[in-house]
C-alpha cells in the first residue's frame, strides 16, 4: 500500500513506524522543526518509562506526491481545515484519525464526501523532546482496537482492506459501524475531561480535587444526554445512570493511574486548548 501519513505528532509517527515496518510504502508529512528531526534521526521511540531509543527509518516530507492508496490524517481538531485545502488536489481515499463532533459533511466539502472515511486512534504517548514516548502496547493492543467506519456505516470493500491491511500490519483495528456516534460519544466525555485537567494543573492535581470531578462528571453527564444518539460505545451510558459516588471514586483513579499520567492529558499548549475550545464548539452546534 501506498500510505500518506498527515501529521508526524505522537499517533502519526507510532502509525507511520508500524505501517513501514511491516512493508508498506509510507510516507510522514512533516514540517518545520519536526521535519528535520525526522529528517536527521527518523521516529525516534522510546517505550513506557526506559531510555532506550529506537529509530524508524521511516520516509518524510514536505509536500504530498500526487496520488496514494490511502491518506490517513492524524492532527488536531482546528487543523482540519488547513488539511482539506492541502489535500484538494491529491488523489485517493482520506481516513481522518482524529477527534470530531461535527458530523463527516464538513470533512468532505473540500476534497468530496466520497473520499472520507473516520476513524480514531488508540495509541497513547507523549512528545519527550524529538522522541516519541509511548505505552507499551501502543497500536498494538489487543484489548481496545482501533475503530475505523464509513460515514454512512456500511461495510464497504474499502473499508474491510483497510482494516485487514492494518490488521495485518500488527495493528488491532476493527470496523465501527456507527463511527460518526462513536466520536460524538468521545468527544462528550474528553472535552470535559480534558478541560478540567487542564484547569487543575494535571491528571493527578484534578484526582486530588473530588468537587472538580464532580463537576466535571456533571457536564459529561450533559453532553451525552443532548447526544442525537445513544452513545457509542454503549458503556458509556454507565456514566448517566450509575451513581455519582461510584463514578467519581473510578474517575479519580483513573486520574492517578499510568495510563492518564503518561497520556495526552498532560498536554497544556495551546495548540491542546484550541482543539478542546473547537471540539466543545461542534458539540454545542449539534445539540
Amino acid at each position: 500500500m501506498k500510505l500518506l501519513v498527515y501529521g508526524a505528532g505522537v499517533c502519526g509517527s507510532l502509525f507511520a513506524a508500524r505501517m513501514h515496518e511491516a512493508g508498506h510504502d509510507v510516507s510522514l508529512l512533516a514540517r518545520g522543526g519536526r521535519l528535520a528531526a525526522l529528517r536527521r534521526h527518523g521516529v525516534q521511540l522510546v517505550e513506557g518509562d526506559g531510555t532506550a531509543v529506537r529509530r524508524v527509518p521511516v520516509p518524510v516530507i514536505e509536500h504530498p506526491d500526487s496520488a496514494y492508496d490511502l491518506i490517513t490524517v492524524f492532527v488536531r481538531t482546528h487543523q482540519v481545515d488547513a488539511v482539506q485545502e492541502a489535500l484538494a488536489d491529491v488523489r485517493g481515499d482520506v481516513l481522518f484519525q482524529l477527534n470530531w463532533a461535527a458530523g463527516p459533511e464538513p470533512l468532505g466539502a473540500v476534497i468530496g464526501p466520497e473520499r472520507v472515511l473516520l476513524g480514531f486512534p488508540m495509541a497513547g504517548g507523549t512528545m519527550d523532546g524529538d522522541a516519541v514516548r509511548h505505552r507499551r502496547s501502543g497500536f498494538l493492543t489487543r484489548r481496545v482496537p482501533m475503530p475505523v467506519g464509513e460515514p454512512d456505516g456500511r461495510t464497504t470493500p474499502r473499508l474491510e482492506r483497510i482494516v485487514e491491511t492494518f490488521r495485518t500490519a500488527g495493528i488491532n483495528a476493527r470496523a465501527e459501524p456507527r463511527m460518526d456516534a462513536w466520536l460524538r460519544t468521545h468527544a462528550a466525555f474528553e472535552v470535559p475531561l480534558g478541560q478540567a485537567v487542564h484547569a487543575a494543573g494535571g491528571p493527578v492535581a484534578l484526582a486530588g480535587d473530588p468537587d472538580a470531578v464532580r463537576g466535571m462528571l456533571h457536564l459529561m453527564r450533559e453532553n451525552l444526554a443532548a447526544l442525537e444518539t445513544p452513545p457509542v460505545p454503549r458503556a458509556f451510558a454507565a456514566l448517566r445512570t450509575l451513581p455519582q459516588g461510584l463514578l467519581v471514586a473510578a474517575l479519580r483513579r483513573f486520574l492517578k493511574s499510568p495510563t492518564a499520567v503518561h497520556s495526552g492529558l498532560n498536554d497544556r499548549s495551546p495548540a491542546a486548548v484550541a482543539e478542546l475550545e473547537r471540539l466543545a464548539e461542534q458539540l454545542r452546534a449539534r445539540s
